[in-house]
C-alpha cells in the first residue's frame, strides 16, 4: 500500500527536538483498517520526502488519532526542512 500526503513538520514539544509529519485522518484510518500493528501500534513504512529515502516506523498518536512519521536530522537537513515546513511525503506500507 502506498500513501501519499503533504502536511506540515511540526517539532515535539519535549526535552528533546524530535520532528514529525502527522498523516491525515483519512490516510491513517486506511492504514489502521488495513495493516497489522506491531509493538505500541507502530507500523513499519518506507518513506520519501523529495529525494531522500529511508526506512522507518510511523507510530500511532491517540490523542488526535492519526500516525506521527518521525524525520530525522539527516532528512530535514537533505531536503532544507524546518518546524513549519509543507512537506509532501510517500509511504510504502511495509505490511
Amino acid at each position: 500500500m502506498i500513501v501519499e500526503f503533504t502536511a506540515p513538520l511540526k517539532v515535539w514539544s519535549g526535552p528533546a527536538a524530535w520532528f514529525f509529519v502527522a498523516l491525515p485522518q483519512a490516510e491513517a484510518g486506511m492504514i489502521r483498517m488495513a495493516v497489522p500493528r506491531r509493538g505500541f501500534g507502530s507500523v513499519r513504512v518506507k518513506a520519501r520526502i523529495g529525494e531522500a529515502r529511508w526506512t522507518t516506523s510511523i507510530f500511532p498518536d491517540t490523542k488526535a488519532g492519526t500516525y506521527l512519521l518521525p524525520v530525522k536530522a539527516a532528512i530535514r537537513k537533505a531536503e532544507r526542512l524546518s518546524d513549519g515546513d509543507p512537506v509532501t511525503v510517500e509511504l510504502l506500507i511495509d505490511a
